[in-house]
């Protein structure tokens, strides 16, 4: 790892939120008893269909010639540990495991004006619909100020498998992996590649130690030259990394210590190894891990055309490691103070592209009957309703909440979750009230969108 790789992970964020001011005081709130110390965040980024996963809907096979309109699901429902919950076929191992967690059916993204997956992906992580007045942080990076680390070794925020650099959209990503006014130490910890991880908090080996000693002793000093309370969390992230980099507990970020029967259970890829370094991360005391099957456009999740095949190839990659995350934990004694959330920003309902209020030109149209495999899936962008996982951490085991209509467009029919809802349940469960915040240029900014979210009561064991 090169000096300019080791600053960037050192800082754990961008510097746009880099700005002199005063440190943003934490208001009183009344304390909650914790269910969870840990959350591990399983991002399925670019609009996870629920009717192919966690939702199965009228299941129609692919024939040539069609109608398109009665597909609702492109995957037969397969029974799962609980009798009455039915997920899709392609996602056995998790539904082995469907008796250890909730899985809520009704999450509803926000009505933002435009279907967009960085605006979307922005309220889901922050909890606010951007653009603001001020920078907001990562759900992540609240979490970890408010808390503080479980272990002061092991960063409190650590994100995996997200490569920020992907072209059009990488300042959309950087805007919200961030701990925007709270300050640099409390922003995530970049492991794009879990099998690079373990590089990334060693000092470089070309470089001694009395070398390297001496470059953080220059670089405090160039540090100590500006004031400010940025500037002063900006000290305290590159003290933290250096004692990162000489401390034990960065075995952790090891997989090879991890033996070949335990990796060969993960390895689907990035996302797979992703899990398998969140558990050991989660051994080692970090507080928020979020793990992504990543984001790029018109791929994995982002599913335009060939929805069908592309959900099948991303069931594979998630179905195994997610399940065997759970069993690992719960083996260890870990799942009931771990709190595993999966999500998406939306969902998807059909394969037509566009928004069906806009002129029939304006759409991106598939055939009246269905000729080629490529319009076979769940295409369109869906905020209406979408599936989310809680598991551990305080939640009821074996355990469905709210219902969608079983004809399209597969709306929520019972106990809608909004955002600030399934974020007040999560913080909830880390024991911290929905209207905790901090004053922010005079202003209080909430945990929840002005403090008023309401956790979930019903899915709290």
């Amino acid at each position: 790892m090169n000096r300019r790789d080791f600053l960037k992970n050192a800082s754990a964020a961008t510097l746009s939120a880099f700005a002199a001011g005063s440190s943003p005081q934490l208001l009183g709130a009344p304390k909650l008893e914790a269910t969870a110390d840990t959350v591990i965040l399983l991002w399925m980024a670019g609009g996870m269909a629920q009717t192919e996963t966690f939702d199965p809907k009228r299941y129609e096979p692919f024939v040539t010639g069609m109608d398109p309109k009665r597909v609702l699901s492109t995957f037969p429902s397969i029974p799962t540990k609980v009798d009455n919950i039915r997920v899709s076929e392609g996602l056995e191992q998790i539904a082995s495991v469907m008796d250890k967690m909730t899985l809520l059916r009704t999450y509803q993204a926000g009505d933002l004006g435009h279907i967009l997956h960085s605006r979307h992906q922005f309220h889901w992580h922050t909890g606010y619909a951007p653009p603001l007045s001020v920078a907001a942080p990562h759900m992540g990076s609240m979490i970890a100020r408010t808390l503080g680390p479980k272990n002061p070794d092991i960063p409190a925020f650590i994100d995996i498998g997200q490569n920020l650099e992907i072209g059009a959209e990488s300042d959309s990503l950087k805007a919200f992996h961030t701990a925007g006014f709270l300050g640099t130490e409390h922003g995530p910890f970049f492991i794009a590649d879990p099998t690079e991880a373990a590089r990334a908090v060693r000092p470089p080996k070309h470089i001694t130690k009395e070398r390297f000693e001496n470059r953080y002793e220059q670089y405090k000093q160039l540090m100590a030259a500006g004031s400010g309370y940025q500037q002063e969390s900006l000290k305290r992230s590159i003290e933290n990394a250096h004692r990162l980099l000489s401390s034990p507990a960065a075995k952790a970020f090891d997989l090879s210590l991890e033996s070949a029967e335990t990796v060969a259970k993960y390895d689907t890829g990035r996302f797979g190894l992703g899990c398998l370094l969140a558990r050991r991360l989660t051994e080692a005391g970090a507080r928020f891990i979020e793990v992504t099957s990543e984001y790029i456009p018109f791929r994995y999740w982002d599913s335009h055309e060939n929805g069908h095949d592309r959900a099948k190839v991303m069931k594979e990659t998630i179905d195994r490691p997610v399940a065997q995350l759970i069993r690992d934990l719960e083996e260890r004694g870990l799942l009931n103070r771990t709190l595993i959330v999966l999500a998406s920003e939306f969902g998807r309902d059909m394969m037509t592209e566009g928004k069906p209020e806009k002129p029939v030109e304006d759409q991106v149209k598939v055939p009246d009957r269905l000729m080629e495999t490529k319009h076979y899936g769940m295409h369109r962008h869906f905020t209406e309703a979408g599936s989310v996982l809680l598991v551990g951490g305080g939640m009821k085991r074996g355990y469905l909440y709210g219902a969608t209509a079983d004809e399209r467009p597969c709306r929520v029919v019972d106990k809608p979750v909004r955002i600030e809802d399934l974020h007040a349940t999560i913080y909830r469960a880390m024991g911290i009230p929905a209207n905790q915040g901090y004053l922010v240029e005079s202003r209080p900014f909430y945990v929840t969108k002005d403090g008023k979210g309401k956790a979930i009561s019903d899915v709290f064991a």
